[in-house]
């Protein structure tokens, strides 16, 4: 934890405004939830709250499990990083901050069914992942929000996706929508 240098006084309310560099920057809107913890010192943590963390373990083996039964990269993220990576790319991926254009289709509710030459083409993450050739990405949605997404990606040279790979993410972010809802 590091100190910004910035006091703020709590209003006749309870509230604190929290500056907008710091909002900017942990892209925190206007309806975010924070979860808030305290320690012993009596220190006030705020945490950016993600309900698809409480499917962190699951979501990761749902992608083992697709990946195997695939042979494709299966990731899976929240609105803010990818929480499960399977099938390779999990260093270049896992607890990576999500890229705008990611964040822009989850926002949008956007599918996504597009080969690397592609103008639809989007990168997950903000550095460009080697090798991929074809993606489809399919946005999660629980209770009405759009809280995620799930990604296939080949690296097969010549890959092409369809139909099939397209049911396959979207059955998979309806899964996990529901899970989250139980």
């Amino acid at each position: 934890m590091k100190a910004t240098g910035i006091v703020r006084r709590i209003d006749d309310l309870g509230r604190v405004v929290i500056p907008k560099e710091i909002r900017r920057t942990l892209r925190l809107r206007e309806g975010t939830p924070l979860e808030i913890f305290t320690d012993r010192e009596g220190e006030i943590i705020l945490k950016k709250y993600s309900p698809m963390m409480e499917l962190n373990a699951f979501a990761g083996q749902y992608a083992e499990a697709m990946a195997q039964s695939t042979g494709l990269v299966v990731c899976i993220t929240d609105r803010d990083q990818v929480i499960a990576v399977s099938g390779g790319a999990k260093k270049e991926l896992l607890q990576k901050t999500i890229s705008p254009q990611l964040e822009q289709a989850i926002n949008e509710r956007t599918s996504i069914l597009a080969g690397k030459e592609d103008k639809a083409f989007i990168n997950l993450v903000d550095e460009e992942l080697e090798g991929v050739t074809a993606q489809v990405v399919a946005p999660i949605i629980c209770e009405g929000d759009a809280i995620g997404a799930v990604a296939l990606l080949s690296r097969e040279p010549r890959a092409k996706f369809g139909d099939m790979e397209t049911k396959l993410a979207a059955t998979a972010a309806g899964f996990l929508g529901r899970q989250m809802e139980g």
